[in-house]
């Protein structure tokens, strides 16, 4: 059991959410599904035999899904990082989770349900550690111009290659 899940609260959706990510990534599964009991009606105002959690992995990492209501909606605050191989990976994620094109920028993207998501190459990191340079520079002002990002423009950019 990991030490730390990341939690999802969703109003009604959990496990629609839940089967849509374990569609989306390889190697995911769903784990675990618990259901509303009578207890605790007066709070949570869900039907018993409901979903209320799903537990869920993707790519080895733990989530939970929750049907908690509509009291509290997902924002950019929270994101969650895909690291891909190649444009090819980064192609794929975009394509299978962007479903609000306004709210693309720099990598970034929301899905269906209002999750946020940034989709980066690997390696990045080390285009923009440390101090700035020249060279960090010259990516950054490509990247901020993106909305999906472009492998080979980050490089050619940080590289001073037009």
């Amino acid at each position: 059991m990991d030490k730390i899940t990341t939690c999802l609260w969703f109003d009604s959706q959990a496990e629609e959410a839940a089967k849509f990510y374990t569609l989306v990534f390889k190697d995911s599964r769903i784990t675990n599904t618990s259901y509303y009991g009578e207890a605790g009606y007066e709070i949570h105002g869900r039907e018993a035999g409901s979903v209320m959690t799903v537990d869920f992995e993707l790519n080895g990492n733990s989530f939970q899904a929750l049907n908690g209501g509509p009291h509290f909606k997902f924002n950019e605050a929270l994101s969650l990082v895909i690291n891909c191989e190649d444009q090819k990976e980064i192609d794929y994620y975009w394509e299978k989770l962007s479903a609000d094109p306004k709210a693309e920028q720099c990598g970034w993207l929301k899905d269906k349900y209002g999750v946020s998501w940034q989709v980066v190459p690997q390696g990045i990191g080390e285009m923009m550690d440390g101090v700035a340079t020249e060279n960090t520079e010259r990516m950054m002002e490509a990247l901020l111009k993106m909305k999906k990002l472009n492998i080979d423009e980050l490089r050619k950019a940080y590289k001073g290659k037009s």
